[in-house]
């Protein structure tokens, strides 16, 4: 245990101080950068807000690896979870540069690497960008294929009107191998998550007349799981960039990110394809323009002069092995059992809704559905936060379970089932991010995401900003310890059902590893409503 964790610690030590290392080897001048790269405010001189989201990430990182080592599941995905919302904001803070993208790219590599195959608290169905991985790593594994100069050889399996071309060749041949092989144990997870949203993709797909075979779509991007994440920011069962969210009304805000919505999100993907389909009158081109981009697809086709998929050789090689990957993909969904897979039992995805007026604490919404927090936000995964929107929202819940929550929430006092989670402050002369967040006990970033602030300059004097806050996490003040860290001050806090010391931790700009030290605990010890645990935070 204990060589395992010191070598975990080494990797995270590694990626904590990798941009600094990178410095090490320049001129006098970027060393002098390197040394002022923070200025008071958690921003690099130039405003840039990615350096200093790159950090944060890798504490990130580190945090969820020690937690992965002591069996802290909770703490794991607590810690992955921030990873890929700040990973998911870098889309949204314009072009990087050289250096930044560089090592935004090494990041994610090693990210992919440390969160699929060493965190060993996660189980293979709750890792949210194995999806991606898994059709790069059928791309590295598949043996080539000698390109056929001329016609092209396939069988017709099935060529129905209105439904996609079904064939089979070599390469749909080879992929159908790895899922009955290295890729069994995922591909048996993607059969059962289509067995819970078979039922509603089906529907949407027939209100825009599109073909059945493209659930196998998203079934290919994200292994259906709603809250997929990938190395480019796509999000969501079908794997929607920040961009083309927008472009199909698919909003991102504080509060949610209506990518993760399993329906919204189809709505939009079959809008989408809809025009893909219309622009190539081809399912084969179409499905790779969703892969690489339609302006792609067009320049090979002018390459090869030729409107055949299959005769597109110079399309990159993960998109040329999309649509066999897809193909194969839809051909054991179709007949499981003849493959070697078991039927998934028939679980769709049913639930009532309930309109809640304003923000919500979601554990007192969990209580009053008598569901534990996990159960509600696997259905509303679109919720990013602890708290349903400002404005009016539906709210999903388990069949049967309306009823008994609208009766045990209208009990309860407002005060209770309304929690605002935001408050508002006019900057003041001398202020800046930093101590606006310290002030708050809230992460610069988020701070920065809820007013679409991409650099400190955009921070003026009398600027209102909102601030998000947890209205329900109240603090009990005690008297200061003799023995406290300079230049700080003592709060104690009582642990509320749902917390995470990773959740306490974010709200009060600490880490987790120092909360355990100041009371005490042990990795892989638990915490548990009614504690009591001290904070030392700085005095503002």
């Amino acid at each position: 245990m204990i060589r395992l964790l010191t070598g975990f610690i080494i990797i995270s030590l590694s990626l904590v101080n990798l941009r600094a290392q990178d410095h090490i080897s320049n001129n006098d001048s970027t060393k002098t950068n390197n040394i002022n790269y923070l200025n008071g405010n958690g921003f690099s001189q130039s405003g840039d807000r990615l350096p200093q989201l790159l950090r944060d990430v890798k504490v990130y990182l580190t945090e969820a690896m020690i937690a992965d080592v002591y069996q802290d599941t909770n703490e794991v995905i607590f810690n992955l979870d921030r990873i890929f919302d700040l990973l998911m904001e870098a889309d949204q803070l314009g072009e990087m540069n050289i250096d930044d993208k560089d090592e935004f790219e090494r990041f994610e590599k090693t990210l992919v690497d440390i969160y699929t195959s060493r965190l060993t608290t996660l189980k293979a169905s709750d890792v949210s960008i194995t999806a991606e991985k898994l059709r790069h790593d059928v791309t590295q594994l598949v043996e080539p294929i000698e390109v056929e100069i001329g016609n092209t050889k396939y069988t017709v399996l099935d060529d129905r009107d209105g439904h996609i071309p079904i064939v089979t060749n070599k390469k749909v041949e080879q992929f159908i191998h790895f899922f009955q092989t290295k890729g069994k144990k995922q591909f048996e997870i993607y059969l059962n998550r289509r067995a819970v949203y078979d039922d509603m993709i089906q529907n949407i797909l027939k209100q825009y007349s599109l073909p059945e075979e493209l659930i196998y779509l998203a079934m290919i991007e994200s292994g259906l799981n709603p809250k997929a994440h990938s190395r480019a920011n796509a999000s969501g069962m079908w794997q929607f960039i920040y961009s083309t969210g927008v472009r199909y009304n698919l909003n991102r805000n504080w509060y949610v990110d209506e990518r993760r919505d399993p329906e919204k999100a189809t709505h939009a993907a079959c809008k989408y394809l809809t025009e893909l389909y219309e622009q190539f009158d081809n399912w084969y081109l179409a499905l790779a323009a969703y892969n690489a981009g339609s302006g792609r697809i067009t320049r090979a086709q002018r390459l090869h002069q030729t409107s055949d998929f299959w005769q597109l050789h110079a399309l990159p090689r993960e998109t040329r092995n999309y649509v066999p990957f897809f193909l194969a993909a839809t051909i054991i969904g179709q007949d499981p059992e003849k493959y070697g897979f078991n039927p998934p039992k028939n679980n769709p995805w049913k639930y009532d809704v309930v309109e809640i007026e304003k923000s919500a604490d979601l554990s007192i919404l969990a209580k009053s559905a008598e569901i534990n927090l996990t159960t509600l936000r696997q259905y509303n995964p679109e919720l990013r936060q602890s708290a349903t929107p400002t404005k009016s929202y539906n709210l999903k819940l388990p069949i049967g379970k309306k009823d008994l929550f609208e009766k045990k929430y209208a009990a309860l006092p407002e005060s209770k089932r309304f929690a605002p989670q935001y408050i508002t402050h006019r900057v003041r002369s001398g202020e800046n991010l930093g101590t606006i967040s310290r002030k708050y006990r809230v992460s610069i970033h988020n701070i920065a995401a809820v007013n679409k602030i991409k650099n400190r300059h955009k921070i003026k004097v009398g600027q209102v900003l909102t601030i998000p806050v947890r209205g329900a996490t109240k603090v009990s003040y005690s008297s200061v310890s003799s023995k406290r860290p300079s230049g700080t001050k003592k709060e104690v806090y009582t642990v509320k059902k749902g917390d995470t010391l990773g959740q306490i931790a974010d709200n009060y700009r600490v880490q987790a590893r120092q909360i355990r030290s100041w009371n005490g605990l042990k990795y892989g010890q638990f915490i548990y409503p009614g504690q009591k645990i001290t904070l030392w935070l700085k005095r503002s």
